[in-house]
């Protein structure tokens, strides 16, 4: 049998469920038709780190003045130790998102284009469809439920929302690399 921080490890490691998730979260951006795009890395990032730790996303939608039970954290979101967050090189967001991305674009479910120094994302009809697939998968309701939130409370410019989370979240960048953030 193993033990809860080797079960957190093997999760942390599984890419499918990163990439389900950053797929649900670029839907959600991506609007009925498609269309719409995440414009930069840093907004993709810090849109999955409000996605991936709901207690920030509750704060932040407090902070932004709405109703921050929409988000209906549970209990084991709060005090689970996969509910902790560790500081990474670039604040609480993950190094991964660059191999997350050519994965998905690989597999053709989204594209990825430059314009100047910013990256693009935007989603493939086979993306939308897979998307779709997961939204109606019962693991993946509070995901899909909280991106449709995070468009609606938080759909800022990168710069914004970097500024946003440093300023309500000051916690996430005071802290050394590798130390626990609380929520």
């Amino acid at each position: 049998m193993s033990t809860l921080p080797e079960i957190v490890n093997h999760l942390e490691g599984d890419d499918s469920l990163h990439l389900g998730r950053l797929l649900v979260l670029i839907d959600a951006f991506a609007g009925k038709a498609g269309e719409q795009k995440i414009e930069g890395l840093t907004k993709l990032a810090k849109l999955d780190f409000l996605l991936r730790y709901p207690a920030f996303l509750e704060r932040a939608i407090r902070v932004r003045g709405s109703d921050a039970s929409q988000v209906k954290v549970e209990d084991f979101e709060r005090n689970s130790i996969e509910a902790r967050m560790v500081r990474f090189k670039y604040g609480p967001w993950d190094h991964r998102y660059r191999r997350f991305l050519n994965t998905l674009a690989g597999r053709g479910l989204i594209h990825v284009h430059t314009a100047g120094r910013t990256v693009i994302i935007g989603q493939t009809q086979r993306g939308r469809s897979a998307a779709e697939t997961l939204k109606n998968e019962p693991e993946y309701a509070g995901i899909r439920q909280r991106a449709v939130l995070l468009k609606r409370h938080l759909n800022l410019t990168a710069t914004t929302l970097m500024d946003f989370i440093y300023e309500n979240f000051p916690e996430v960048a005071s802290l050394r690399m590798g130390e626990m953030i609380d929520q």
